[in-house]
């Protein structure tokens, strides 16, 4: 079906979408190459074959092959005659280079006037800067193609996409300009979410837009009509406000202002409400239910989220206290231009905001006795959960506490340096969490804010150990916030790893990080996830579920215990803790891993569970010697407990594949444990497979030495945290 109507499956545009991801190019680069460059000789006019095609694919997407049925199949969705879809790439005809390069321009990330300009003069051959409405009408065909692709409802789109071709055409001659077409576009509110409008912040009453499809009866806020079960509207991020595609461009102005804009507003915060948006479907003041199934009613207020029927507004005082969350928040009352204090009382336009996209220009009050949440997320993170999360957390806090880390954390970290008792919720993988402590480390904060996770890594070893869990999928995120709210501080150790190459010729990998937060391993672990890591590098597509992740993972593992390419790894190298020689000889070990917290792999304890004696952790490592900075003693060694704020150590041997399996599995303990120290020393002798906190490389020999960095504080999850499957505000 997906061949009839000139689309590739949902399956294969996933596909092509995960390579997307991984690549730098640029269209115009590529298009370069075939305009006057090598590949200009597949060109026939602007024509290529399926030879051609792939070779643009190959250049656009980074890869040395192309999946034989992705490729054949995006080439066929091209052609726009009915043609043959079993014929060989013999005889196969020719596409448009224009009509490809358009597709994949709108695919890309960047500004949507660009898009617009570049599709624009793919098909303006003349270079005159007008094209007739034929030429128009393929580009928007292109759109349409993508918008199916995005799940869009197409019946919504053509329509409207027409009726922008009429304004634009207003003489009816049948010719547009450049200016025209962008100036269009850009007015056009659903075709610039098509596109990737740049969402930010500019408080000057405009909706932050987002595509959403209805899986209930819900009415939009202009007309008031249902959009209809199933069907696609637009929702703005900040007020939830709720539109039919077609009725975006007459939206009202967006209601939120995320900061005091006058005196008068700073310091009392004031409900503001929006009419709809009640998903509870039951009043907040007088508990009975709002008809949501029936048309447009109720009111929420997009602080404290609160839920009303229109008749109980007057029952409502005017002050809101910002609900459930009002430890996290930071209400507009509490941002304001620096101005307003010093002296200068004088209304702000909302088109000033431009002058305060610097963070230095706004000046934070929270409310006293609150810890108000600076929120970063990976967008790479957790497949597209990253994305929902962003959104979700727009709506329960204030948007600009909210940061999208495409751009990095100095930014945020900036804007909360001077705001007290503030805390930071990262929400991504270890790596992630690495990124953000070591940003907070260089930041030179007064006090060091206490940092949560919310996982949407893969191995996510962190966040288990702190009891945010093992992977974030889809929990109500309300009720993370409010385990953050009684969460404790605790400290993570941060251990600093150097390392000497010896003076021979040997090249290595870069090393990852200089920092250890998780562990540290050499050996047979570290080479499951080197051929794991060159394997996603090659064929991203692939890795796209945890569970897909733990398959691959799986396999190499399989193959790794086959050919042991780690075996006897004791005769490679030696080990000083703490400038004493560790003693290897009555083992055989196929890795050693270094450990400073409890989980590693995806939550393997290779350290394994301890008898824990009575008392707290930090006084039972203390009376088992934390004079002594070393602990070798077997029969000591079985009663420590692991602990990831005492500034010490622990070093486990793994004596190949089937013993990390059968420790993961629960079937076995632990691995050996060897020491209990606060400084290690490594000298290896050959090349050898390396990873630091799940990023692998391979080393030549070299001299490592693991010292203690400094402390970080960390938040820890309550003790029993139980989530249900419904999302706070979907």
């Amino acid at each position: 079906m997906a061949k009839e109507k000139g689309l590739i499956s949902p399956e294969d545009f996933a596909q092509l979408q995960k390579y997307m991801e991984y690549s730098t190019k640029k269209v115009s680069d590529v298009l370069k190459l075939f305009e006057d460059g090598e590949m200009s000789k597949y060109r026939q006019g602007d024509a290529i074959g399926y030879v051609g095609f792939e070779q643009f694919l190959k250049i656009y997407l980074e890869v040395d092959e192309i999946p034989y049925h992705l490729c054949w199949s995006l080439f066929w969705s091209f052609h726009t005659s009915s043609v043959n879809a079993e014929a060989t790439e013999a005889n196969a005809s020719m596409v448009c280079l224009s009509d490809v390069s358009c597709y994949f321009s709108l695919l890309e990330g960047g500004r949507p006037e660009d898009k617009l300009e570049f599709t624009f003069k793919l098909y303006d051959r003349d270079r005159n800067g007008i094209l007739d409405s034929s030429e128009v009408e393929k580009i928007i065909l292109q759109m349409i193609r993508v918008a199916e692709y995005l799940d869009w409802d197409v019946s919504e789109l053509e329509p409207i996409l027409q009726e922008m071709m009429k304004e634009i055409d207003y003489d009816g001659n049948g010719s547009v300009s450049l200016a025209e077409w962008v100036q269009a576009g850009i007015t056009t509110v659903p075709l610039l979410v098509l596109l990737g409008v740049d969402m930010t912040m500019r408080d000057n009453g405009e909706h932050m837009w987002r595509p959403k499809r209805f899986s209930r009866p819900v009415y939009c806020n202009l007309c008031e009509l249902n959009i209809g079960l199933g069907k696609q509207g637009l929702s703005c991020n900040f007020c939830k406000y709720t539109v039919h595609d077609h009725c975006a461009m007459k939206a009202l102005p967006c209601e939120v202002s995320t900061y005091a804009k006058s005196r008068k507003d700073i310091g009392v915060q004031t409900h503001v409400w929006v009419r709809g948006g009640c998903d509870s479907g039951r009043c907040d003041r007088c508990q009975k239910k709002i008809r949501i199934y029936h048309s447009l009613t109720g009111l929420h207020c997009v602080w404290c989220h609160l839920e009303i029927h229109d008749d109980c507004l007057q029952a409502v005082g005017p002050e809101c206290d910002c609900g459930l969350l009002r430890d996290h928040i930071l209400p507009p009352s509490s941002i304001y231009p620096r101005v307003l204090a010093s002296g200068q009382d004088r209304k702000l336009k909302t088109t000033d905001d431009t002058t305060l996209c610097n963070v230095k220009a706004l000046r934070i009050d929270p409310v006293p006795n609150t810890h108000p949440l600076l929120v970063f997320v990976n967008l790479k993170s957790g497949g597209k959960q990253g994305q929902r999360v962003l959104w979700k957390f727009q709506y329960m806090l204030n948007p600009r506490q909210v940061f999208n880390l495409k751009d990095g954390p100095e930014q945020g970290l900036r804007f909360f340096k001077d705001v007290p008792q503030f805390r930071v919720l990262v929400c991504g993988g270890d790596g992630t969490v690495g990124w953000i402590l070591e940003s907070i480390d260089k930041a030179n904060l007064p006090v060091v804010p206490p940092v949560a996770v919310l996982p949407l890594g893969t191995g996510n070893d962190l966040a288990r150990c702190l009891r945010w869990g093992r992977g974030y999928e889809g929990e109500n995120l309300g009720k993370i916030l409010k385990d953050i709210e009684i969460s404790k501080v605790v400290y993570l150790d941060r251990w600093l790893l150097e390392v000497i190459p010896q003076g021979n010729n040997e090249k290595s990998d870069p090393v990852p990080s200089q920092i250890i937060n998780n562990y540290f391993s050499i050996g047979v672990d570290a080479s499951i996830a080197h051929q794991f890591h060159l394997m996603r590098e090659k064929y991203p597509e692939r890795f796209n579920s945890r569970m897909k992740n733990k398959l691959w993972y799986l396999e190499f593992a399989t193959s790794e215990s086959i050919f042991s390419t780690c075996k006897k790894l004791e005769e490679f190298l030696t080990v000083e803790i703490c400038g004493k020689p560790l003693d290897l000889s009555e083992v055989s070990l196929e890795g050693i891993a270094v450990l400073n917290i409890t989980s590693t792999h995806g939550g393997s304890n290779l350290w394994g569970d301890t008898r824990r004696l009575h008392g707290d952790t930090s006084s039972i490592n203390q009376a088992l010697g934390n004079v002594a900075k070393i602990i070798t003693d077997p029969d000591i060694l079985k009663t420590c407990v692991p602990d990831m704020s005492d500034k010490r150590l622990e070093v486990v041997g793994i004596e190949g594949v089937i013993e990390m399996g059968q420790i993961y599995t629960k079937l076995k303990n632990c691995g050996h444990r060897l020491a209990k120290c606060s400084e290690i020393t490594f000298r290896t002798t050959k090349t050898l497979p390396m990873q630091v906190d799940g990023e692998p490389w391979m080393q030549a020999p070299c001299t490592i030495k693991i010292t203690h960095k400094n402390q970080m504080p960390m938040l820890m999850g309550p003790a029993s945290s139980s989530y249900n499957l419904f999302g706070f505000w979907s």
